[in-house]
């Protein structure tokens, strides 16, 4: 998507009456239009800029003298009369537009509408750009509207900012600042507006009156917040690591191949970035820990994009707030973004129902998954493949798809180390079950056939709630007891997991190993001999990646 000066140029010269700009920064965004407008390479013929709002009427951004218009007709009426080449800035006139429970105004509305041929075909050269947070254009202007995506600041401009800071207080000590550092805490301002990354920088010095390599912490807890604020993104914060994922080797192997792909080192062998991975499969077997693993793994930032959060009643809002999310991740890039139970969120696609917002929306994320060139990795997670729309499925779109099974005997055996490990550190708790014996270890995982992660995870849980309420060392008989009491998900939905396996043999990747699999000691079905049991088959190709 262009953003760039020469694009907004060519709005302005090919005489489009009306562009959208939304954005809460007025100032930056005013600015980077007063160039533009003022460049005679840019735009041929220099215009005069004004700005108008409700509170202060409309102005001469050069020489601040007022107009007589301040009201919306008012302005309306002087933009037609005016007889200079200019270029007319209104602020926050989507109120007038229809916004939230208001609705539109039928006469300014019509007003605008009726300007638009004195705009296209009068002698002198007028255009109206309208700048405001909330994107929101009524039905009746949908034609004739064209929106600019005005991006946030680069890495240049927040440096600069940043020099001009640190200049005009010089009671801020900045002689422990090396340049790599000072590089490092405008990195992490990546992805705030350039009031937001001020007051994060402010908020650094006079911290503690310095700024040095400490403040980025600073700088990225204020980050997390202005993330929290879009409502649509969460920061996700994780400890996890490899070796809390049990078994899931040939997913594991496939992304610490993958690690560090946006390096120096990387461009050496001319790799491409890598774009992203579906992870689909049977439910708790660990798709979103693999997710939150990740983070740690590769030591970037986690967002977790929420589709239902995207959806928005007011016409336009749903399409503008996947396009804020995708600019967001974009800033603080190179990072990942994870879209947990993907299918959820399309899951209107197809319908007629929304008016084709769904479709819109759905479009706009696949044509940037395809087209993207920003260092986002994008971990999509899935239950219900059936709901998947074919073009999401399709090369291009992912690197890979990984099918996640049952787990085989060797990753319970992996699961229940990670599990136990972390729960038994108390003496007197595993006085009779110590966390390392392999031999009990073994026998829980055959006692566990057709369980799931999260299953075994609760069972360890079950056997210490037991020894904890009778306030004794844990028991094997506990485990017994709550292996006894589960009926794992692999008999309550049978059908089901025999369908996804079905659909994954030949459209994705096993995440298990191939040497897991062919080792597997398969435990014969009590069910009928002509009834497939979902503990004997496996789904996914077996390959090794």
């Amino acid at each position: 998507m262009q953003t760039t000066p020469k694009k907004l140029s060519h709005l302005l010269r090919a005489r489009f009456p009306y562009i959208y700009i939304s954005s809460y920064e007025e100032e930056r965004a005013t600015k980077f239009i007063k160039d533009i407008v003022t460049d005679i390479a840019q735009v041929k013929y220099p215009r005069e800029v004004f700005i108008w709002t409700q509170a202060n009427g409309l102005k001469n951004y050069e020489n601040k003298t007022m107009a007589s218009a301040q009201d919306a007709n008012s302005v309306i009426s002087y933009i037609e009369k005016y007889n200079k080449d200019a270029v007319f800035i209104l602020y926050d006139f989507h109120v007038f537009f229809g916004h939230k429970q208001r609705p539109a105004d039928p006469v300014i509305v019509r007003a605008l509408r009726d300007l638009i041929p004195v705009l296209k075909t009068s002698q002198v050269r007028k255009n109206i750009i309208f700048i405001s947070p909330d994107l929101v254009i009524p039905d009746t202007l949908k034609k004739d509207i064209v929106i600019y995506d005005f991006p946030l600041p680069k890495l240049e401009e927040i440096k600069e900012r940043l020099d001009k800071m640190i200049l005009g207080n010089k009671g801020i000590n900045t002689t422990t600042l090396a340049e790599e550092d000072k590089d490092k805490i405008c990195k992490a301002a990546l992805g705030l507006t350039m009031q937001e990354a001020e007051n994060a920088f402010a908020l650094a010095m006079v911290n503690d009156g310095k700024l040095n390599k400490n403040d980025i912490s600073v700088i990225l807890e204020e980050k997390m917040q202005v993330i929290r604020k879009t409502g649509m993104l969460e920061y996700v914060q994780s400890d996890l690591g490899i070796n809390d994922i049990g078994g899931l080797d040939n997913l594991k192997k496939w992304l610490l191949k993958r690690n560090n792909s946006w390096s120096e080192r990387a461009k050496k062998y001319c790799l491409p970035a890598p774009k992203g991975v579906l992870v689909t499969g049977i439910p708790g077997c660990g798709k979103s820990l693999t997710a939150k693993a990740m983070s740690t793994i590769w030591q970037l930032p986690l967002l977790r994009l929420d589709l239902g959060k995207i959806f928005s009643g007011i016409v336009g809002s749903s399409e503008e707030n996947m396009r804020k999310a995708i600019q967001t991740v974009e800033a603080v890039a190179p990072a990942i973004l994870w879209v947990d139970e993907i299918e959820k969120g399309l899951n209107g696609v197809s319908s007629a129902n929304d008016s084709g917002v769904s479709s819109r929306i759905f479009g706009t994320f696949l044509t940037w998954m395809q087209e993207k060139t920003a260092p986002v990795f994008v971990i999509a997670t899935a239950n219900n493949i059936s709901q998947l729309p074919s073009e999401l499925l399709r090369k291009g779109r992912f690197d890979e798809i990984f099918f996640v099974d049952l787990p085989t005997l060797k990753e319970r055996e992996e699961i229940f180390k990670v599990h136990l490990a972390k729960r038994l550190k108390d003496e007197e708790v595993c006085a009779n079950i110590k966390p390392d014996d392999n031999e009990i270890i073994s026998k829980l995982a055959q006692m566990t056939e057709g369980f799931i992660g999260s299953e075994i995870e609760q069972v360890v849980i079950s056997a210490l709630c037991d020894a904890f309420f009778e306030n004794r060392a844990l028991e094997f008989s506990d485990f017994e007891k709550a292996v006894k009491n589960t009926v794992p998900l692999s008999q309550t939905q049978k059908e089901q997991i025999l369908a996804i396996r079905s659909w994954a043999n030949v459209r994705a990747v096993s995440a298990s190993s191939k040497e897991n699999i062919d080792n597997y000691v398969e435990v014969q079905s009590q069910d009928k001999p002509d009834e497939q049991d979902v503990t004997s088959s496996r789904g996914g190709r077996r390959l090794d990646v």
